[in-house]
């Protein structure tokens, strides 16, 4: 009896001391001392990019109230981005603001579209034709809504000079002394068949028409504006902030791997419209560099960095040779300066790839 009443303590003693440990065990997990969480780290903030940006051609960045607006070519309708850091443009869905009525005289090869602020109304500049090439002309649209991205984009017809009044491309405005002129490239041949392209002025009345004789700034001279065929075009004007004015174009034929940017610099207090006022430069200020993968670089267009401390410049090339005025073009951008004499010095082609910072200021 007594080994039985022993046994039973013993099974009694090891029963409690089992509950004890459950008991010990359960409360471990109730402590009150929380586990501490790991941290978690703020994402890393990009500061660089590489070119090119995205595929396409004929850039154009409008600048407005910390909004970059940027347009290119499309071939059938126009397209608008907008964004408020370029190096993030491909990230930007763009709005189709305006495809012109089958079979009009700008229905077809829709090219290289600029936007302009002007006079409280937004407008567009852009080339397009019927489909043959020597139908090719400039037109204008005005949207007077505070955003271009809404409102209404009105066809207000071709622009044009009566005294050129032929096959013309890559429209601008440029404002100087007070006055607004317009500049684009023109081919005098009115058969088509000699296909030299210079860039003509002419003073405007208001942001669609234009008045007086046109003038021809400039014709293919160099044997590096003749490459293909004798090619001035894609007429841009860039001001310094001591207000030189520096006309930036692009020369030789763009099926070309030696497509490039020359340059003519305005005399200070000259008259825009005076060829003889402006100063041609003898070399191209923007050539090729096949080490970098930028072949034919041209057509540009330039901006600000947000807080207004950088110049930059954003222009189309091929990342490989004969690749000609194709899909394969994509865009680019990189930051310039100016040369003591007011005139912009953009240095060479950025290496495709390369890490870039972005433009100052960029959120």
């Amino acid at each position: 009896m007594m080994n039985n009443l022993k046994l039973k303590k013993i099974k009694l003693y090891r029963l409690i001391f089992g509950f004890m440990i459950i008991s010990a065990s359960l409360s471990c997990g109730k402590s009150s001392t929380p586990t501490p969480e790991v941290p978690v780290n703020p994402p890393t903030t990009v500061s660089t990019f590489s070119n090119p940006l995205m595929n396409g051609a004929d850039p154009s960045v409008f600048q407005k109230d910390g909004v970059y607006y940027y347009l290119q070519t499309n071939g059938s309708s126009i397209n608008l981005w907008t964004t408020t850091a370029m190096s993030k443009l491909s990230s930007s869905i763009p709005k189709t603001v305006y495809a012109p009525p089958a079979g009009g005289q700008n229905s077809r090869n829709v090219w290289a579209p600029e936007l302009f602020y002007l006079d409280g109304k937004w407008y567009i500049y852009y080339t397009a034709g019927n489909g043959a090439d020597i139908s090719q002309r400039t037109w204008v649209l005005e949207n007077s809504s505070a955003d271009p991205t809404t409102g209404t984009w009105v066809d207000k017809g071709k622009i044009f000079s009566t005294s050129a009044d032929f096959w013309a491309i890559d429209g601008t405005v440029f404002e100087s002394g007070g006055s607004r002129y317009f500049l684009w490239c023109g081919r005098p041949d009115l058969t088509n068949v000699n296909l030299t392209q210079n860039i003509y002025i002419s003073k405007m009345t208001n942001p669609y028409t234009l008045e007086g004789v046109a003038t021809k700034l400039t014709e293919p001279e160099f044997s590096w504006e003749k490459n293909g065929f004798g090619v001035n075009e894609g007429p841009e004007v860039l001001v310094s902030s001591d207000n030189k004015a520096s006309l930036i174009y692009s020369a030789s034929f763009c099926g070309t791997d030696d497509y490039a940017l020359g340059m003519m610099n305005l005399k200070v207090g000259g008259n825009p419209l005076v060829k003889a006022d402006w100063t041609k430069s003898t070399q191209p200020v923007f050539t090729k560099q096949p080490q970098s993968n930028a072949f034919g670089p041209g057509h540009n267009s330039f901006f600000k960095s947000p807080d207004g401390t950088e110049n930059w410049i954003i222009y189309h090339a091929n990342s490989a040779t004969n690749q000609g005025c194709a899909d394969q073009r994509n865009i680019r951008m990189q930051k310039f300066t100016f040369n003591a004499d007011g005139s912009p010095n953009f240095g060479q082609p950025v290496a495709t790839g390369l890490q870039i910072a972005k433009p100052s200021g960029e959120k």
